[in-house]
């Protein structure tokens, strides 16, 4: 059974909910905010708490309190997933969409996310060498957050 086509977000259990997550990281990127307009950018810097080869964080259980700026998604938060991914796994769900073929529920290896190219994976570094006033010099463009 494909218990997220069938549970709506808000009933599933603590671990339907944890399973929805691709493990991508994408959401562990530092981003920026242009004050002038709202518009969130992301940079190619990972929290200091995730591990970059894994993807995961290194302190799941304590992350709130190690990183007092990390989100815990949450269903009665659905109406702030607009800032996540396009291929976030909670917003696809949220907006009818189906999970692609990558996802480890889909393709039941945690491994397919990295091998699609989707991870953060070789492709960031970690937030603790980079001075915040500097973090401007890191922006990217690849995660997008636009579902067109």
């Amino acid at each position: 059974m494909s218990f997220w086509k069938e549970i709506p977000l808000q009933n599933l259990t603590q671990v339907q909910w944890e399973s929805l997550c691709d493990g991508c990281a994408r959401c562990c990127l530092q981003k920026l905010e242009n004050e002038d307009t709202g518009t969130l950018h992301y940079t190619r810097l990972a929290c200091r708490h995730l591990d970059l080869d894994s993807c995961r964080c290194t302190d799941y259980e304590n992350r709130l309190a190690q990183a007092p700026d990390c989100v815990q998604l949450a269903a009665n938060s659905l109406h702030q997933f607009d800032w996540l991914p396009a291929t976030c796994s909670y917003r696809l769900i949220k907006n009818g969409q189906e999970l692609p073929s990558w996802h480890p529920l889909q393709s039941g290896s945690s491994e397919t996310v990295h091998q699609a190219g989707i991870s953060v994976r070789d492709k960031v570094i970690s937030d603790e060498w980079v001075h915040p006033d500097e973090w401007q010099e890191h922006l990217i463009d690849w995660v997008g957050t636009n579902t067109s």
